[in-house]
């Protein structure tokens, strides 16, 4: 496998560089074994919804993006430390502006249908992200593409409206996958990867068996894998104790140390950059103020946060969304405390004193988020903000509550770069879509644009260092906590030895690396 080095291929995401333990009964870190062949996966999923297709355009839940990459692959794959490695393309270069990107295609890859994976799949795959009629929830991202040309049967040219180093990694993303030229019957889950669809009832259970012609003669273990939709994590628990399912993500804080002490049960625990956050639509009139904001932001116990709610898997984040394990991490942001004094005066200059509000939660976007509101209130109500916290449906959450309601709950696993993370979710051009809290600032944009096309590594750095000062002060996310990745699985499963940081489960792609013990 190989794939471009020099300059212009700017494969950025090599520093992001997590750590994983996998503790078994002993308390001492697991090491993998060589793989093994055979057997059904069973995993216990907590996120998901009964609304859901196999539509690539639109993937909201971690039942969904395992699915996807059960049965589909992408051109650019994220490894452990969020390392971008080639999957249906080989390797990608730019020209030296930075403004157009060439793909060269892996030959020889079969879909479960029999047709043979070309360039054609390639541009037909992107092009379901852009355009007026797209629902893709990527079309803000794949809006810099002005054009998507199949170059040679296995080239693919992508041009770009603008210069953009970090452009690849979006190629990664669960919404690229590839799926056949012209072929809109989604459900039937075609796809090149190494399982294929037997059954799919949404919001319950899926089940797909091993593709004997898979490409990656070094993936896809199981003959079939079972996905059971769970959504109480004591069920799912109690599941995996029980030998229900195999493995579950999104482990209860506060009982995962007594999961891990379990005979026959491991837990993983993975740093990265997944954030715990409570977000506010800037455009709202109780949040139009960034002094409102701002308060907010100095009403939240961080420590208590970390204690109460994470049980010490995590640490103290900044409102701002790129931590330690991404490469251009800015360290010298001053942090926010815990300050109801200043919370106060801030509230009075805004005058907005005795600030009221509705936080709307559920446990979907992470195990303990109602809790987490609650302890919120509590510290909130010291600088006389008075929060009462709605418990929402758990089904529909996503589509009902983020980024709709005001004041919400909100979870972010990260992205393969600072570029992604930043564009996706707070860029002018997300507006509509990832970007829930409706924040537009344009000295943000100003210095997002400059960084996407600056080749010098120490500019790009301050650059990125200024969109993460910007995001911190004046954004509507309050992120008072980076959280561990949880997941545990039974003893008898192995997974090698790095595990990806940026989704649990191993990057969602456990079913694909992980086997049985002989």
């Amino acid at each position: 496998m190989t794939f471009s080095t020099n300059r212009r291929s700017v494969l950025l995401g090599a520093g992001a560089l997590g750590a994983t333990t996998i503790l078994g009964v002993s308390g001492q870190p697991l090491r993998a074994a060589t793989p093994s062949q055979g057997g059904t996966l069973r995993l216990g999923i907590g996120d998901f919804d009964s609304g859901e297709a196999l539509d690539p355009q639109v993937n909201e839940t971690k039942f969904m993006q395992n699915l996807q990459w059960q049965l589909r692959n992408n051109l650019i794959e994220i490894g452990a430390g969020g390392v971008l490695v080639p999957e249906l393309a080989t390797s990608w270069e730019a020209n030296d502006d930075l403004t157009s990107w060439t793909f060269k295609l892996r030959e020889g890859v079969e879909f479960h249908n029999g047709k043979t994976m070309d360039a054609e799949d390639i541009v037909f795959s992107i092009n379901l992200h852009r355009g007026e009629e797209s629902i893709s929830q990527s079309k803000a991202l794949v809006a810099v593409i002005s054009d998507v040309q199949a170059t040679a049967p296995n080239e693919v040219t992508i041009t770009l409206n603008g210069p953009n180093a970090g452009f690849p990694p979006i190629l990664a993303l669960t919404n690229l996958t590839i799926v056949p030229a012209n072929d809109m019957n989604f459900d039937a889950g075609i796809g090149t990867g190494g399982y294929i669809l037997e059954t799919y009832e949404p919001g319950v259970k899926s089940i797909v068996r091993k593709n004997p012609n898979y490409w990656k003669s070094d993936r896809a273990h199981f003959d079939s894998v079972q996905m059971l939709a769970i959504r109480d994590v004591n069920a799912r628990t109690t599941a995996l104790q029980t030998g229900e399912i195999d493995a579950m993500n999104a482990v209860d804080p506060t009982t995962a140390g007594l999961l891990s002490a379990m005979p026959g049960i491991d837990l993983i625990q993975t740093q990265g950059k997944v954030h715990y956050c409570f977000s506010m639509i800037t455009t709202d009139p109780l949040f139009a103020d960034a002094r409102v904001r701002k308060a907010m932001k100095l009403s939240i116990n961080r420590q208590d946060m970390v204690d109460k709610v994470l049980n010490g898997y995590g640490s103290i984040a900044n409102d701002q969304p790129i931590s330690k394990a991404y490469e251009y991490y800015n360290p010298d942001i001053p942090q926010h405390e815990y300050d109801p004094e200043q919370a106060k005066s801030l509230l009075k200059a805004a005058g907005a004193e005795g600030l009221t509000t509705t936080l709307h939660a559920s446990d979907t976007p992470f195990t303990g988020a109602v809790d987490a509101a609650q302890l919120f209130s509590e510290h909130a109500a010291s600088a006389g903000i008075n929060i009462e916290v709605s418990r929402e449906p758990d089904d529909g959450y996503w589509s009902n509550v983020w980024g709709k309601k005001p004041f919400f709950a909100s979870r972010w696993s990260g992205r393969a770069n600072e570029d992604l993370m930043l564009s996706l979710a707070y860029s002018r051009e997300a507006l509509g879509g990832y970007n829930a809290t409706n924040w537009d600032n344009e000295a943000f944009n100003v210095a997002l644009n400059a960084a996407r096309s600056e080749k010098d590594d120490a500019k790009r750095r301050e650059l990125y260092g200024e969109c993460q000062s910007i995001l911190a002060e004046d954004g509507g996310m309050i992120a008072p906590v980076w959280a561990d990745f949880l997941d545990a699985k039974s003893s008898k499963v192995s997974t090698s030895d790095a595990i990806s940081g940026d989704w649990d489960l191993d990057g969602n792609r456990c079913a694909e690396r992980w086997w049985f013990n002989a």
